[in-house]
């Protein structure tokens, strides 16, 4: 018997991704090869709007950037200079095909599209009022409920509406709107989701990463500053704000540095490389390093620049132990159930050459659950090591998150249910140590280190969560 299934991984997935240009006359393309750039951030659907000054154009579907776009005439027919794209990974809103966006909507100042990165942590209170009123919804995104509140509002001008509308919701949101002749970009107060600004010749581009920015030979210009709202336009860049004055305080997402970002791109003003070689270096100064280490390996991909920095940091030679088939989606078929392990098989397996016999030091960005983790560790095992030692390059998750992440169950973190040892055991290896979080900070820019959200670590939340059930986000149906 075959079966379709699900792929079992346990890593912490990010809402979306983000993209827009401003004219061009290869909008639509530019846009498709951005969201390319971005399709990290979400696999579970994609789309884009366009403009041609008069009307919006729209395109979306369920799968990924190369599945849905499977042909030139379908961006051929995005007509227009401008556009706005988007991937999407679900937090708040099921995996559906009416959750797709953009979102696009009819209202009194015409057409207006929008691509959301985020969660909104009032979203269901807010829904709940406008439905109480005669609002009806067609989605269950957050996404609408902004687009509700544009349309609620009495400003004169769409870009004064959409502030208006941010000002009324809480949470992380980075958010990119398209009208025939405007694009709207703007970040929550707290800057929790990166979302930068660049430039291809004359057009204007904005993007959830500075890698989108790369493969379309675009300059990064600088991040959208938190609370901001821009509005690009033929008369170039306005800015309005969401609060009468910019804020003092951040709480800039820590695991965009962790494992959301690609490492080639620059995220709240930093390398991402650069900062997880850095905690990876850390790590190797914080543990005493495992005695007669033959090398170090990182889990690919996300833990590679991790490892690579605690080799250096303890002196050790890096080694590649794991082939990753990158290939895999989200979803494959496999026989049977009798072989628990084969979703870990099938994405990672080990040069046993190179692993039998050695004391190694395995160097992983996070663990939440555990169960691959530990699928991992078994099967690194079986190659037949003499010692594992496991090193993670962030502190044990224990709190939930509420702001576009899908880790919002805190009994499902191993970490909430066990202790360190314990853990150790679990996975059966010689020896495990957490990056702390004191340690995580030390090796950001001195000046921003309290600019950023440790709260899945510390359960420290900068925005309230009081609209929030049982440990999840109302409306999230993850």
């Amino acid at each position: 018997m075959i079966e379709d299934c699900i792929f079992d991984d346990d890593k912490i997935n990010e809402e979306c991704g983000i993209f827009g240009i401003f004219n061009h006359s290869q909008a639509s393309f530019i846009t498709y090869l951005g969201l390319y750039a971005l399709q990290h951030r979400g696999q579970e659907s994609t789309g884009i709007v366009s403009s041609d000054g008069k009307i919006l154009y729209r395109h979306t579907g369920m799968g990924l950037v190369r599945d849905v776009f499977s042909s030139r005439q379908i961006l051929n027919d995005l007509q227009g200079n401008h556009a706005i794209g988007h991937n999407r990974y679900s937090t708040t809103g099921g995996s559906f095909m009416i959750n797709t966006q953009p979102v696009v909507i009819n209202f009194k100042a015409g057409q207006l599209a929008a691509a959301h990165n985020g969660n909104l942590t009032n979203s269901q209170k807010l829904r709940n009022q406008m439905e109480n009123d005669g609002s009806i919804f067609t989605t269950t995104t957050d996404t609408e409920v902004i687009m509700h509140l544009v349309a609620r509002s009495k400003s004169p001008t769409i870009a004064e509406m959409i502030r208006d509308s941010l000002a009324a919701v809480e949470g992380a949101f980075s958010v990119i709107f398209l009208c025939k002749d405007e694009i709207i970009a703007a970040r929550d107060p707290l800057g929790v989701r990166p979302l930068s600004i660049g430039k291809l010749g004359e057009s204007f581009v904005v993007a959830s990463e500075t890698c989108a920015f790369d493969l379309i030979d675009a300059q990064f210009v600088r991040d959208i500053k938190p609370g901001e709202v821009i509005k690009i336009s033929e008369k170039g860049l306005e800015t309005l704000w969401i609060l009468p004055k910019k804020a003092s305080k951040y709480a800039h997402c820590v695991f965009e540095h962790i494992y959301f970002s690609r490492p080639d791109s620059v995220v709240f003003e930093s390398s991402v490389d650069d900062v997880r070689r850095a905690f990876g270096r850390q790590l190797a100064k914080e543990y005493e390093i495992p005695k007669n280490a033959d090398f170090v390996m990182g889990v690919p991909d996300s833990a590679i620049a991790a490892a690579l920095g605690y080799a250096d940091g303890a002196g050790l030679p890096f080694q590649i132990g794991l082939i990753r088939n990158h290939y895999v989606g989200r979803t494959f078929i496999r026989p049977g159930q009798e072989n628990r392990d084969f979703s870990v098989k099938v994405k990672f397996n080990p040069i046993i050459s190179m692993l039998k016999d050695k004391i190694i030091v395995v160097v992983d960005d996070s663990i939440v659950r555990g169960t691959t983790m530990r699928k991992v560790m078994k099967l690194i095992r079986a190659a037949g090591p003499k010692e594992i030692h496991l090193r993670i390059s962030s502190p044990p998750i224990i709190f939930p998150c509420f702001y576009g992440v899908n880790m919002s169950v805190k009994e499902k973190f191993i970490a909430n249910n066990k202790t360190i040892e314990e853990i150790r055991e679990y996975l059966d290896v010689d020896s495990l140590h957490y990056l702390t979080i004191d340690g995580m900070l030390s090796v950001l820019p001195q000046e921003k280190r309290s600019h950023f959200c440790c709260a899945c670590f510390d359960g420290d939340y900068p925005i309230s969560v009081e609209d929030c059930i049982d440990g999840q986000p109302m409306g999230c149906n993850l």
